[in-house]
């Protein structure tokens, strides 16, 4: 669906590539993870897709038509984004409210305004939070209205900026759940960027980034098993992996997939 060919990007001429003419593929309907420490073009890659700078070397296709100012607008309105922190993404003194900011932007009636909100809610299990103040709500919760605002645009590209960063362990839970939940029922093509390896045990594909390069790309269990690659991109294997290792088959697990195996 996302074609990015020799992509490169500077946000100073005088300084390096934050994106170092990188080449990447998102099929559609897939779950990709972009996945790399900090500094290393993750955010950058962001706002290149999302058209926050246009300042950008080689090309961007979607759905087969390359990305020019005169469909810029279009195209990318197909994309919606979920940031880390959600506390700088509400505008409205309610959920409903909060949600329904985009839509009300895009110039959609008042019903379908509503309906598409109630929808939106429904999906991330919030619907009887509507009425309530967002910033009153757990970090959990609070993320989950931040998607839910992205949903209710109806995008067929979601992505998701470090998404859990700043969640405990159980509001992350929470997000990863519903996302995998939505992905399986909505087909939505969604771009994970992450710092933490043990978000992306649902992804189709895993690019991993270092340096402003797409250094590698392939299959959880194939980026897992490149003990090299990790270590030069400055990312920890995920101790549920060490321990399967160690003691199983080394097929990657989450920590209640690793409990119901041992």
């Amino acid at each position: 669906m996302i074609k990015l060919e020799n992509v490169a990007f500077k946000y100073r001429e005088e300084e390096a590539y934050a994106l170092d003419h990188i080449s990447i593929n998102f099929e559609k309907g897939k779950w990709t993870s972009i996945i790399g420490h900090n500094g290393s073009g993750k955010s950058s890659l962001v706002k290149v897709l999302m058209g926050i700078t246009e300042s950008y070397e080689g090309n961007i296709y979607i759905d087969g038509k390359q990305l020019n100012n005169d469909n810029m607008k279009d195209l990318r309105s197909r994309f919606a984004i979920v940031f880390q922190n959600p506390d700088n993404q509400f505008v409205g003194a309610t959920v409903e409210d909060d949600v329904a900011f985009g839509l009300e932007n895009m110039g959609i009636e008042r019903e379908e305004m509503i309906e598409r909100t109630d929808y939106a809610l429904k999906l991330v299990d919030m619907l009887d939070f509507k009425k309530h103040e967002p910033h009153r709500l757990s970090g959990g919760q609070k993320q989950r209205i931040a998607i839910a605002g992205a949903l209710a645009m109806k995008p067929e590209v979601l992505i998701l900026d470090e998404a859990t960063s700043m969640l405990d362990p159980k509001g992350r839970q929470e997000v990863l759940s519903i996302l995998c939940d939505l992905h399986e029922r909505l087909e939505t093509t969604i771009i994970y960027i992450t710092h933490d390896l043990t978000e992306i045990y649902r992804s189709d594909k895993v690019v991993v980034m270092n340096q402003g390069k797409a250094v590698a790309e392939g299959s959880i269990d194939e980026i897992y098993r490149d003990k090299e690659l990790l270590k030069e991109s400055n990312l920890k294997v995920p101790y549920t992996m060490e321990l399967s290792e160690a003691l199983l088959d080394g097929t990657y697990l989450t920590h209640e997939m690793l409990v119901d195996r041992l």
